[in-house]
């Protein structure tokens, strides 16, 4: 907890400024809000504990301040409302990071062997678990509406559909990254993602190894591996 940035802590530091604040003036629906936020934004440093994963900084930001956008700053201040282009930004932009973060759960599994499946195949992998995280995020928005009254999904189904378009799309181009990636080539600085992941968890990717832009390395140890083969 400790280790998080001054982005992180300022998010912390305003949810819980904003669930005080909430009480004290009677608006314990901003309280409610503020409190559920705060939880949610705990889970990813929660579950990489336990997992014992060692996520960048800069990563775990981009979770909670996705997370605080969406709902405190969409529900508690309204910004769904006031910009109508707040759900398509943060929906596009989380699932080309699911997408990428897909990218890494499989590579993960393959323990960092390139070799182990097609690009393709890692991709599609990629891509099917970015868009069931979209899924699921559709759903905690319909319960959150059913259950506490919110309004997160607006129109309904339109709203709805919408989202998951976006989310197809994101998570398309995520995983496409992850296979330029594992084809050799890079879009967007992907490697710096994909490399320092990797340096920091070293242990899950015992059969990788960091080449140039974390490519060439795997293809010499194959070739290698081949040559003594043949002899």
């Amino acid at each position: 907890m400790r280790e998080q940035g001054f982005v992180v802590k300022g998010i912390w530091l305003i949810l819980c400024l904003a669930f005080v604040g909430g009480i004290a003036i009677g608006r314990l629906s901003l309280s409610f809000v503020a409190g559920i936020t705060f939880l949610l934004t705990l889970v990813p440093v929660y579950f990489a504990q336990r997992m014992e994963v060692k996520l960048p900084l800069s990563f775990i930001a981009a979770i909670v301040v996705f997370i605080f956008a969406t709902i405190f700053l969409g529900e508690a201040i309204d910004f769904y409302e006031k910009y109508w282009w707040w759900d398509i930004v943060l929906h596009g932009g989380s699932a080309l990071g699911f997408g990428l973060i897909g990218f890494l759960f499989v590579f993960t599994l393959f323990e960092g062997d390139r070799y182990a499946a097609p690009p393709v195949v890692v991709a599609f992998m990629a891509l099917n678990f970015a868009v069931t995280i979209g899924v699921l995020w559709e759903i905690f928005e319909f319960a959150m509406d059913q259950w506490f009254g919110l309004n997160m999904q607006k129109s309904g189904l339109v709203d709805t559909m919408g989202d998951l378009i976006v989310d197809v799309a994101g998570a398309s181009l995520g995983a496409g990254a992850g296979y330029l990636y594992l084809s050799g080539r890079d879009v967007g600085g992907v490697h710096y993602f994909v490399d320092g992941f990797i340096k920091l968890n070293r242990r899950m990717f015992r059969k990788h190894r960091l080449g140039r832009g974390g490519r060439g390395g795997d293809g010499a140890a194959r070739s290698g591996g081949q040559s003594r083969g043949g002899r």
